[in-house]
C-alpha cells in the first residue's frame, strides 16, 4: 500500500518520447510493453484495450472482470482501474482525448453516446468477441495505427482518426443489444452528463442543486431523469462515487481518515466517519483493517 494518492495519468505519461505531445497513441499491448505506473490508476483520456490472447483480472472502479480473449475493455476518464495480466497477454491498445475525437464532429456529444463510455449503471464489462471475422477486422484496424505510430508519419493523423472512428462504431454495433437500447434518448445523455461532472468534482461535496446547475436543467428533473434510467437517485448516484472514492483511498493509501475527510470535503473528521459507516456499516479503520485481513 502507498503512502501516496491514487495517481491520476495524462496521455503523456504513456507516450514515447517522439509522440509525446500526441493526442493519441495506438500501440501493441504484450508483456514486453512497459511503463512505470502505480496501480490502481485512473486516466484523464479515453482507452481502447483489445486483447487476443492471456488470462487475467481487470478491476474497474471496484468491478472485477475475467480477461477472456477475444475481447475489448473501453475506460473512461476518472475511473480507476487495475489490470493483472498473464506473461502471454497479446493484443493492442489504442489511447485517445477527447479534443482529438471531437476535432471534426459536428456532435459534441458523440463519445457520450456511446454505451461503453460514462455507462449509466456504471459497469464495465469487456465486449466478447465470438466471430473470427470481427476478430480480423479489429486485428487490421489496430495493427495499421500501432504502425503509423512506429513509422512517426505526421501526414496520417486524419488516418489514425478515421481509424479509431472505425473501431468504436463497429464495437457500437456489436455491443450487446440490451444495453444500446437503455443508452439512447436525451435522458441518457443528461444522466451521462451528470455522471462525468460527478466524475470530475465528487471531491468538492457538491449539491445537486449545483450540479443541476451546471447541466442547465432544475434538480426535480436531473433527478426523476435518474431514477427512471438507473434506479438511483441523483444524491445517491453521488453518495455512491463518493463512497467508492473513500474505499479506494482506504485500500490503496495510507492517507488517514482526517486526510481523506478534507481531500473529499467533508466538514470534519468526525462527520466524515459518521458518514461512512452509515453507508458501509463500518468506521473507515474497521474498513482498511477488514481490506487488509482479505489481501
Amino acid at each position: 500500500m502507498s503512502s501516496k494518492n491514487i495517481p491520476i495519468y495524462s496521455i503523456d505519461r504513456f507516450n514515447q518520447t517522439d509522440h509525446k505531445h500526441k493526442p493519441f497513441q495506438v500501440e501493441v499491448f504484450d508483456a514486453n510493453r512497459h511503463f512505470e505506473v502505480q496501480y490502481p490508476h485512473r486516466h484523464d483520456f479515453f482507452e481502447v484495450l483489445f486483447l487476443t490472447k492471456g488470462s487475467g483480472i481487470h478491476i474497474i472502479d471496484n468491478n472485477q472482470y475475467d480477461i477472456k480473449p477475444p475481447c475489448i475493455f473501453f475506460l473512461s476518464p476518472g475511473q480507476a482501474h487495475k489490470l493483472e495480466l498473464s506473461k502471454d497477454v497479446e493484443g493492442y491498445i489504442f489511447l485517445f482525448t477527447s479534443e482529438f475525437y471531437l476535432l471534426n464532429k459536428l456532435n459534441r456529444n458523440r463519445l457520450l453516446e456511446l454505451p461503453f463510455f460514462f455507462n449509466i449503471h456504471q459497469e464495465n464489462p469487456p465486449l466478447l468477441l465470438k466471430n473470427q471475422n470481427d476478430v480480423d477486422f479489429f486485428a487490421s484496424l489496430f495493427h495499421k495505427g500501432s504502425k503509423i505510430m512506429r513509422n512517426n508519419d505526421e501526414a496520417s493523423i486524419e488516418v489514425i482518426h478515421s481509424l479509431l472512428d472505425l473501431i468504436l462504431n463497429a464495437s457500437n454495433q456489436l455491443y450487446p443489444k440490451d444495453e444500446k437500447g437503455i443508452e439512447k434518448g436525451k435522458g441518457h445523455l443528461l444522466v451521462k452528463r451528470f455522471q462525468q461532472l460527478v466524475e470530475e468534482n465528487y471531491h468538492l461535496n457538491l449539491s445537486i442543486n449545483q450540479y443541476a446547475d451546471k447541466l442547465n436543467v432544475t434538480p426535480n428533473h436531473l433527478t426523476q431523469t435518474i431514477k427512471s434510467l438507473t434506479g438511483k437517485t441523483s444524491a445517491e448516484f453521488i453518495q455512491s462515487k463518493v463512497t467508492l472514492e473513500i474505499k479506494r483511498l482506504l485500500i490503496y493509501t495510507e492517507l488517514s481518515s482526517t486526510e481523506i475527510a478534507i481531500q473529499l470535503n467533508f466538514k470534519d473528521q468526525s462527520y466524515f466517519t459518521k458518514y461512512f459507516k452509515r453507508v458501509t456499516g463500518f468506521t473507515p479503520k474497521e474498513y482498511r483493517n477488514k481490506s487488509m485481513k482479505n489481501t
